[in-house]
């Protein structure tokens, strides 16, 4: 089975020396995150993250279909991800890694568990028509922190992407086209980010943003999800290291002002994103057809 290149002894010795004496390899605060950089595709629901050098591509699609049984007046909504071989000789297709299996753990309780969709705005037709809404997760390249990275990149691509509009006439449903109507956007009750907290010298050394070869060399981690307004969505702790009570609220205090930042830096920039097609689309084309 393909795995990760591991960092030799004197590489393992020289980051935790490093770590012991405050000082990261790269030159960030223990509390730094990477430079950010988000991206939307022409198609409402793509997003496009790099933090560092990690890089995920997540996309968001719906079609019509029927609701499950025993929930019949809410629509569906499945979160995939996909490892690609292409950013790390770890993954391997048709084979799940440890990374996989955490991550795809993490959204579903930090997405779906919480609420943070409405599903029941999904619902068409009660017990006959819903909408499925499916949310592909693309890895490109891995150096670290891909939880963090994912969940950023699948809540800025749910806030980008507009679901088709329709029409209902007795159990007769008419889907528009972009062109026919505009769009309508997701029903979101809050937008839950995840903060994750690497554990090194018996927990003395907390970092935030951890790149592959820290990972590779700590001892534990702990992931924070919450909301700008401060709610705790989850709490979830891998590894071995030990973590006190109070310095998990110490991380949820911490965590909180990453997630106000982070939040803020999608509005950002879906608000620039609006303004770009705000240019274009089907108004620019109806008025250059008028001026003609």
């Amino acid at each position: 089975m393909p795995r990760e290149a591991e960092l030799s002894l004197n590489e393992r010795d020289f980051i935790l020396q490093a770590l012991k004496e405050k000082i990261r390899l790269d030159g960030r605060a223990f509390d730094a995150f990477r430079n950010i950089q988000l991206s939307f595709g022409d198609e409402y629901g793509v997003a496009d993250i790099q933090l560092g050098k990690t890089r995920i591509v997540a996309r968001v699609s719906a079609e019509v279909t029927t609701p499950y049984p025993d929930r019949k007046f809410d629509g569906i909504f499945t979160i995939s991800s996909e490892f690609s071989p292409m950013a790390s000789p770890a993954f391997e297709v048709g084979r799940q890694t440890q990374d996989e299996v955490i991550l795809s753990r993490i959204l579903e309780k930090a997405i779906r568990r919480s609420s943070a969709l409405d599903t029941e705005s999904l619902c068409v037709i009660a017990g006959n028509k819903c909408f499925h809404l499916r949310a592909d997760i693309h890895v490109l390249d891995h150096d670290g922190n891909l939880v963090d990275a994912a969940c950023i990149a699948l809540i800025a691509a749910l806030q980008h992407f507009r679901r088709p509009d329709v029409a209902v006439e007795g159990e007769n449903v008419t889907v528009f086209s972009v062109r026919e109507r505009e769009p309508v956007p997701l029903a979101m009750l809050h937008h839950p980010l995840c903060i994750t907290f690497s554990y090194y010298n018996e927990g003395e050394t907390v970092l935030l943003d951890a790149t592959l070869a820290e990972e590779q060399v700590r001892e534990g981690e702990v992931i924070v999800t919450m909301n700008k307004h401060g709610e705790v969505c989850q709490i979830a702790k891998y590894g071995g290291a030990t973590v006190d009570a109070l310095a998990l609220l110490d991380c949820t205090g911490v965590a909180l002002n990453k997630v106000q930042a982070v939040s803020k830096f999608i509005q950002e920039r879906l608000d620039l994103d609006a303004k770009k097609r705000d240019l274009g689309g089907l108004m620019a084309e109806l008025s250059a057809e008028n001026e003609r």
